[in-house]
């Protein structure tokens, strides 16, 4: 299982719920698609028993201090995060602007993306497409996050 989450923005409790989740589900990896604003948000992740892949989003301003939290956690990065996980190809990018365009690239297997704040799991063109949602809950008052069984290539979102 992969865990996804999105949009923490600072809201620990939540965080530490999805944390919860992800470890119960035995995730073997977490993706954040961004928006954590503050490095301790980060400092939370450590409880995972998964390594996390990260990118920043519109609102993460500090990012060296993002990054400096992440050593040793996995990697952050300035999106778009290209890797394969799984045996599938994933994109993690933060804005959702060029997410049609990448699903007519055909060159990734699911992409995961954030800053909506509103969940999606839909397959577009053989594409899965994940969008966790809020995990913070602030903006839309649901806090949720994303589960994804890669054998069975299938995404659920999971409220909080």
């Amino acid at each position: 299982m992969i865990g996804i989450l999105s949009d923490s923005h600072d809201n620990l409790t939540r965080v530490r719920e999805a944390i919860r989740l992800f470890n119960d589900a035995g995730c073997d990896l977490v993706i954040h698609a961004g928006d954590f604003v503050a490095p301790f948000t980060v400092d939370e992740l450590r409880n995972l028993r998964a390594p996390v892949k990260a990118v920043f989003g519109n609102c993460d301003g500090e990012r060296a201090g993002l990054a400096k939290a992440f050593e040793g956690l996995g990697e952050i990065r300035t999106a778009p995060l290209k890797f394969s996980h799984a045996g599938l190809r994933f994109l993690v990018c933060h804005l959702d602007a060029h997410v049609g365009r990448q699903v007519a690239s055909k060159s990734f297997d699911v992409i995961v993306f954030g800053h909506t704040h509103k969940p999606l799991a839909e397959r577009r063109d053989g594409v899965l497409l994940i969008n966790p949602g809020e995990a913070g809950g602030w903006i839309r008052g649901k806090s949720t996050v994303a589960l994804l069984d890669p054998a069975a290539r299938t995404a659920e979102i999971i409220t909080l």
